[in-house]
């Protein structure tokens, strides 16, 4: 098991630490085994945030991820994929970035 420094969100308190193994014992928190899929949206998710400078909020999240990975991704989609209801919140953390400034 990795030791992760995570802030009082549980996000990771540098995203450079990200490992697909620091992603799965997050994932273990929504009891979700990730697959090829999941890091397909979750490595989509870093290079946005590479390319803009954020994490995004939702509705830019699903515009970017049915560009990138697939066009028939839905918010509907990813709650059931990755087991939440908090999409953007849950996916920025898995993929090692920061919360969304506009999560609550």
């Amino acid at each position: 098991m990795l030791t992760l420094e995570l802030d009082q969100d549980g996000h990771l308190v540098d995203y450079q630490q990200w490992s697909p193994e620091a992603a799965q014992q997050l994932a273990n928190n929504l009891e979700l085994q990730l697959t090829d899929w999941h890091f397909s949206v979750l490595n989509a998710l870093r290079n946005f945030y590479t390319e803009y400078g954020y994490a995004p909020a939702t509705r830019p999240l699903i515009k970017y991820l049915s560009k990138m990975v697939n066009p028939e991704i839905s918010n509907q989609l990813l709650m059931q994929k990755f087991n939440t209801g908090l999409v953007a919140r849950h996916l920025n953390r898995l993929a090692g970035l920061p919360k969304p400034p506009n999560c609550l």
